[in-house]
């Protein structure tokens, strides 16, 4: 095999297929990068046999092959050549010795059986749905934050899709809140539910360039899902099992209903934190009256005091929350104004909007009031 290459392409394909390379395994081939260029296309696959990517990079091929190199010491010699416009030619023999040749660099190194490389599966492509690169990348990143993947039950390492004629829902929820956001996609789709990992969805994202006009297409099987976006595959194992019903916790009764700046509202949660350690976990306390919204936290480093301007409907309320997830959920929304919809101290709160684009459930903790 001999193929020449421009650094920079090569380096990108590099970067995008180490994403399913393990970090620890017993199995030295899933150690490695497949290149691929046993027809007129050059591709790379990483496979770590439950995410697998492979990516289209370009080239000029001078010998057909096939050759797996330890993904580390690939990455670490390409990373670190000279200009980055520079060729970068890459041969191989029967035996699997490979070079490296760029300027007046010229590296040695043994590569392996390519056989003995588990290729990606293979994926039917009946069941699928389309939505730009942006309303993927944008979804994942607003529900991400509250999976749990350290997490004992597989399922809260996860996220749902649900497809319902022209609608995605991704689902996550970390067993404190609850993240959800809807997408209107352009075509009426088959219905279809799947639980994807946390690890594939956050993989796929940083891979997305996130351009609104250019599209991902999603196919989904009984075991596994498969995107494909520019030039790249991500195939990905599916959680089995069945979701979490999370219909009868988003309940539209409330007694407090409060608009609130988010920048504002935030800011302050933000000032609120320097008072809190990992040891030393204090709620916020939110006193919620008639056009201002008293945010307060005590711990045994200080205590912050503020007032925020809002306006409420229904019932004046306190109420105590874990200050790090009412502003994860802040964070991802991009409106102004934020509708936070509370029942009583005790049931969880909704921040969500009219629209019903998106939907956050955060569980109240308990407190002892103070003056």
């Amino acid at each position: 095999m001999k193929l020449i290459f421009q650094k920079d392409s090569l380096m990108n394909g590099i970067n995008i297929v180490s994403k399913a390379i393990p970090s620890k395994t017993t199995m030295n081939i899933l150690e490695c990068i497949l290149i691929d260029a046993s027809s007129d296309e050059i591709r790379l696959t990483g496979n770590d046999m439950e995410l697998g990517i492979e990516t289209k990079v370009e080239g000029d091929i001078l010998e057909r092959g096939t050759i797996a190199l330890e993904a580390k010491i690939f990455s670490d010699i390409i990373r670190k050549l000279p200009d980055s416009d520079s060729d970068v030619t890459i041969m191989s023999d029967e035996r699997f010795n490979t070079t490296i040749e760029c300027d007046n660099s010229l590296f040695k190194i043994l590569g392996r059986d390519p056989q003995e490389f588990s290729y990606l599966p293979f994926i039917e492509k009946d069941q699928y749905i389309c939505l730009s690169q942006f309303s993927l990348k944008e979804a994942v990143r607003q529900t991400i934050f509250s999976i749990a993947p350290n997490d004992s039950n597989k399922m809260m390492g996860g996220e749902l899709l649900e497809v319902r004629d022209n609608v995605l829902k991704i689902v996550s929820l970390d067993g404190h809140r609850i993240s959800i956001r809807n997408i209107l996609l352009k075509h009426n789709y088959e219905n279809q539910k799947v639980i994807i990992p946390g690890k594939t969805l956050s993989e796929v994202s940083k891979i997305l360039t996130g351009d609104n006009e250019k599209e991902v297409l999603i196919y989904f099987s009984k075991n596994h899902v498969l995107f494909e976006f520019d030039n790249s595959r991500v195939v990905s194992r599916l959680i089995e099992g069945e979701y979490f019903k999370i219909d009868h916790m988003l309940s539209n009764d409330y007694k407090t209903h409060v608009k609130i700046n988010k920048r504002s509202f935030m800011d302050n949660i933000d000032r609120a934190m320097i008072m809190i350690r990992d040891n030393d976990r204090k709620p916020i306390i939110l006193k919620i009256e008639e056009n201002n919204v008293n945010m307060k936290i005590r711990s045994s480093f200080g205590s912050m005091n503020a007032d925020v301007s809002s306006q409420k409907t229904g019932d004046d309320i306190m109420i105590a929350f874990n200050p790090k997830f009412l502003l994860d959920a802040l964070r991802v929304i991009d409106d102004e104004e934020v509708d936070i919809y509370m029942l009583n101290p005790k049931s969880p709160c909704f921040i969500k909007d009219d629209a019903g684009n998106y939907i956050y459930l955060i569980l109240p903790v308990n407190f002892i009031a103070e003056d």
